[in-house]
């Protein structure tokens, strides 16, 4: 299905989500009157349960600064498109964006298989590129802007924290793609640094859910706890069959991808595991109330992640550089960007870092209890080292690669 201003994307996170503009607004703006931008992210498939939230918070943004007055005297014009978790269609629709509609810049992708098909191709066709989404770093390309935590900002917090709480004998649990395999790389880096071990580390396609012989080898193996990297609505099954195995009382869990799965799961399912995120609902500020009472309330969505809240946060990081540089061309607006971009929102102070086009933020340790994330502990400010240790766009600003980030255990 391909969207365009007569048709736009209407996504359901247990409520209705519209995109900015609406047919009878958008026939009242002439085409030089407004600034398009483009939404990729699943609203159906397997990662819908990450995409539907993305998207309504996208909507939130645009439609926030368009009531504000918008960018340099125009409107934006928000175009949704539904990949449905299919890489092929990720491709065709960035191109659409790009090439048809002349979209100023294109906020998406979820996994890091998405990013990567529709990276190159954006900046083949000089369309700013926001990924909002956490990963497991690297990522070095002028041309786009990566607002998610990497492992060394929550990975690196999260380990010696269950450590010292629960053992120093992790058991990993990940997806089979570049996230889970590298984030289980830092798992075991820190599990090591902090005088623990690794005993054993396993990962499965982002369709699996039959986790019967794993949960078996974990009882075998006695770890002191799971660290989970699992992702998607198909890998949901492992904590609903880890709990009725009864395991969920015997052995901790611990977790930097388990978010939106607390109100999808039972709270007798979930009720003690720790995470750690660059957001998390529980955030005690004023400007995070306002944005959890506005998701809750407009847009019936009962919980917001690290995904759909960094998505608010760069779709404002951009509009911010939009105003800063007087026009909204793709050069001007990067530098624009590099030039020290910050947005103080519901997450904290997040801020455009020059060297990897990553995001300093702040990281938070939370416990689920009955369908929501107690704050534990806040980390101020941290850097994304893992991927400054690889990329320097200030001395190579025509870098176009991942690094796969070696790390040392």
């Amino acid at each position: 299905m391909t969207l365009n201003r007569r048709k736009l994307l209407k996504a359901t996170a247990l409520g209705t989500v519209a995109t900015v503009s609406s047919p009878f607004v958008i026939r009242d703006l002439r085409a030089q009157d407004v600034i398009k931008i483009a939404g990729i992210h699943d609203t159906s498939g397997g990662l819908d349960i990450y995409g539907k939230q993305m998207v309504a918070t996208l909507d939130l943004a645009v439609n926030e600064i368009n009531a504000a007055g918008g960018v340099l005297g125009r409107k934006i014009q928000l175009i949704n498109y539904d990949p449905q978790s299919n890489i092929q269609l990720y491709t065709q629709y960035a191109t659409e964006a790009a090439t048809k509609e002349k979209v100023a810049v294109v906020h998406g992708g979820i996994t890091s298989a998405s990013r990567e098909a529709i990276r190159p191709l954006l900046k083949r066709f000089n369309t700013l590129y926001f990924y909002n989404t956490l990963y497991e770093g690297g990522v070095c390309d002028r041309n786009i802007f990566c607002t998610g935590s990497t492992p060394a900002q929550t990975v690196e917090k999260l380990v010696p924290y269950v450590q010292k709480k629960w053992g120093k004998k992790i058991y990993t649990i990940a997806a089979d793609y570049n996230y889970g395999h590298i984030t289980a790389k830092w798992v075991k880096k820190y599990a090591q640094d902090n005088g623990g071990e690794v005993v054993q580390t396993d990962f499965f396609p982002l369709d699996v859910t039959d986790f019967g012989p794993t949960i078996k080898k974990i009882q075998a193996a006695k770890p002191d706890l799971v660290m989970s990297a699992l992702v998607g609505a198909a890998h949901i099954s492992f904590y609903r069959q880890w709990a009725a195995a009864g395991m969920n009382k015997q052995i901790p869990l611990a977790s930097t991808t388990f978010g939106n799965e607390v109100v999808i799961t039972s709270p007798e399912e979930h009720n003690g595991y720790i995470v750690a995120f660059g957001y998390l609902e529980g955030i005690d500020t004023p400007a995070n109330k306002k944005f959890v009472e506005t998701i809750h309330g407009k847009y019936g969505i009962p919980h917001m992640t690290e995904l759909a809240t960094m998505t608010y946060h760069g779709m404002y990081l951009w509009a911010d550089a939009v105003k800063k540089a007087g026009s909204a061309d793709r050069m001007k607006v990067i530098q624009a960007l590099e030039g020290g971009a910050a947005f103080d929102g519901p997450a904290g102070k997040t801020t455009i870092d020059p060297q990897t086009h990553h995001t300093v933020l702040d990281v938070y340790i939370g416990e689920a209890k009955d369908k929501k994330f107690m704050v534990l502990e806040k980390f101020s400010q941290q850097q994304p080292a893992d991927t400054q240790a690889v990329c320097d766009l200030k001395k190579k600003p025509n870098e176009n690669k991942q690094y796969v980030i070696d790390v040392k255990t």
